[in-house]
Formats: C-alpha cells, structure tokens, sequence
C-alpha cells in the first residue's frame, strides 16, 4: 500500500492566511500545519481570518481535528474567525461527526 503523505502550504494576503493541506491530514503534518499559522499569530496581531483550504485533503483522522482544535484556542484568543473551505463530502462528514460545524464556519 503506497502512501502519500500530506504537505502543507500556505497563502498569505493582507487580511487573511490560506492554510492548503494536500493529501493526507494526519499527525505527520503536526509541525507544518503549526509552523503556518504561529507566524502570523507573533507578527499579525489583527489577523481577521484563517482559511483551512480542504479541497486536496484526501483523509483526515483524529489527530488533524486536534490540530484544528489547538488552530481555534491559539486564535480564538485574538477572535479570528477560521474558516474550514472546500472539504469533499467524506471529509465534511468526518468535520460534522465532531460537530465541527459549531466551532468553525465550514464551507
């Protein structure tokens, strides 16, 4: 069995940082996915949104959902808004099944 394993990248604009996770969200992306927003937390202190793009994720697991979680307290603190976009159905399932959806905007 061949595995890919995820890759993080990030996009940022002005008032918003893109968070890409291609392929595999696991436990493997733990320091990248942090590396790409403990930035802009210590430089941007009026970051107004992050957007989780989900559109190449192919699996997410438990581990990511900590990720995200951890994403929430790190941000919140500041009242960013986070945005989870684009995720395919069996992702969104997986989001809605934690009930995800009453702690990000997911689109």
């Amino acid at each position: 069995m061949s595995s890919h394993p995820g890759n993080v990248s990030v996009l940022r604009t002005e008032k918003e940082t893109i968070i890409q996770v291609d392929g595999k969200f696991s436990f493997g992306l733990h320091r990248q996915f942090r590396d790409a927003y403990r930035r802009d937390l210590s430089e941007r202190k009026k970051q107004t949104r992050y957007i989780v793009d989900l559109s190449k994720t192919e699996f997410i697991d438990s581990s990511a959902l900590g990720m995200l979680i951890i994403l929430r307290e790190e941000a919140g603190s500041r009242e960013q808004q986070i945005e989870l976009a684009h995720a395919h159905p069996e992702i969104r399932k997986v989001l809605e099944e934690a009930s995800f959806q009453r702690l990000f905007q997911i689109t």
